[in-house]
């Protein structure tokens, strides 16, 4: 009864998949679908949020224009009344050239110009709610914990949780950054269940599912900001002595200051790796389902036979590979963790011999 059941609620999520991959149907100047705007439509962010086409109604969920021009101050509006190409108030969305799918609204020499947009846009309402769920989510087992003080088993969601987070800090944490773990493990366990919890989000086929907010590049660096300053406020004297004079012969490091360049280099390049990682894996994930189901409207004009066959091999390929990135969504914020934890971890190294006595001697 359970495989079928799940059987069941697969066939919902590839029929829902397909409303929604369909649903905008870009086309190009000859009527065809156009893969390539399809594609980008879903990847990209926008002022509203498209969820399904009925017949010929577009059901769409508006969100609020907010934008301020140092011409006429600040200006709030929802994004229907520019989503066709009208302008409003001034503003409208580019069509073309370098600010293209954004606010713009025209100087007194004539140019578009963009204002400061502050827009509730389709990647920030779903950040926020998908950070209300993570709040949600922990606050309803941390209620749990409170009524059932004693060892009193927890059920499915609750036990998953707590398996999650022991895993997480015993395996992860604990291991890569030692003895003081404890104070870091709020942010990483945090950093985890949000990139996971987004991550899944970005599967789901339906409201409020389905937008790309991690595989958003302006996501990503934020949260590996937030992972450099971890290492880089919170590093001890070792570290530091160990970037801007490494233990290495006198000539690598002076006249030409060679090796703690390099280090300084791969202080930099740390929070590159976590951001590229986790954008390109994402991205990559949504363009392939994209790519596929897109099969279906490019063939069309292919006769009944071959829309058919590549009808069945994209939906099912489409299944496989988002039951494939459920494993990535996992992966990736287990992998963000695990390299966040570990640089964390490089930045509190013991003191070697001689540096011990000249602290106790300082000290």
């Amino acid at each position: 009864m359970r495989i079928r059941s799940w059987n069941n609620k697969l066939l919902w999520i590839c029929a829902a998949a397909l409303l929604t991959v369909s649903a905008p149907a870009a086309a190009t100047e000859g009527g065809e679908p156009d893969a390539k705007a399809i594609i980008f439509e879903h990847l990209q962010d926008s002022y509203w949020w498209h969820i399904t086409t009925i017949g010929k109604h577009h059901v769409t969920v508006y969100l609020p224009v907010i934008v301020y021009s140092p011409h006429s101050g600040l200006h709030v509006f929802s994004s229907s009344r520019i989503a066709h190409g009208e302008a409003c108030e001034g503003f409208r969305i580019a069509g073309e050239g370098r600010h293209k799918g954004k606010v713009v609204e025209r100087n007194a020499a004539g140019e578009e110009v963009r204002p400061i947009d502050i827009s509730l846009t389709k990647t920030a309402f779903a950040l926020i709610f998908n950070s209300l769920l993570v709040l949600v989510i922990f606050l309803s087992v941390a209620a749990w914990y409170r009524r059932h003080p004693g060892h009193a088993a927890p059920g499915r969601l609750i036990g998953t949780i707590e398996m999650l987070v022991m895993n997480i800090e015993e395996d992860i944490i604990r291991k890569s950054i030692g003895k003081d773990y404890a104070r870091y493990s709020p942010y990483l366990l945090t950093a985890f269940f949000f990139i996971l919890v987004n991550n899944v989000m970005g599967l789901v086929p339906v409201f409020p599912g389905g937008a790309n907010t991690t595989g958003n590049i302006a996501v990503t660096l934020t949260l590996a900001i937030c992972t450099t300053l971890a290492v880089n406020l919170f590093g001890n004297r070792e570290y530091w002595r160990e970037i801007l004079w490494p233990r290495v012969p006198m000539w690598m490091k002076a006249p030409a200051p060679l090796m703690p360049l390099i280090e300084i280099a791969g202080v930099i390049s740390k929070p590159f790796a976590l951001m590229i990682r986790l954008f390109a894996n994402i991205t990559a994930g949504h363009a392939i389902v994209l790519s596929l189901m897109t099969l279906i409207f490019v063939t069309v004009k292919m006769g009944a036979a071959m829309n058919i066959g590549m009808t069945a091999f994209a939906i099912l390929l489409s299944v496989f590979m988002n039951l494939l990135e459920l494993l990535v969504a996992y992966i990736q914020a287990y992998v963000f963790t695990i390299l966040s934890a570990v640089f964390i971890g490089l930045s509190r190294p013991e003191a070697h011999a001689g540096n011990r006595k000249e602290h106790i001697r300082s000290k």
